[in-house]
């Protein structure tokens, strides 16, 4: 019974969970839409690879900023955290023609960023 309650839940609450992400983010300017489906994507793709640990965190516009062309992000100054440790990123990240879902992330990571730096690019443990 337990089981069943839970899968009607699931099955009722992720659509309209999904949907009203998908309202959020259609508030959002294009661009700021794109960085936030790249994020989303790049942390799921880094975390699959198993290359860092942890993945919580990612950033586009760290070291440098990200560029924007309407289909494609591109940060060659981007940052990854992973288990409190952030690193440099490089990646490029295409998304889908309205910018709700990025369609490929190819990326790579970057030596760990000293602590010391955290503060001046607002970064965090």
């Amino acid at each position: 019974m337990h089981r069943l309650l839970f899968l009607l839940i699931v099955a009722v609450v992720a659509p309209v969970q999904a949907a009203s992400m998908n309202d959020v983010m259609m508030k959002l300017e294009p661009e700021e839409r794109a960085h936030q489906a790249c994020i989303l994507r790049g942390i799921d793709t880094i975390n699959r690879s198993k290359k860092l640990k942890g993945v919580d965190r990612l950033k586009t516009s760290i070291l440098s900023r990200a560029t924007f062309d309407g289909t494609t992000v591109v940060a060659k100054g981007g940052a990854v955290r992973a288990d409190h440790q952030w690193y440099a990123l490089k990646f490029t990240c295409a998304v889908g023609k309205d910018q709700l879902k990025a369609t490929s992330f190819d990326y790579e990571i970057g030596a760990p960023i000293p602590k010391t730096r955290y503060e001046d690019l607002g970064l965090w443990e």
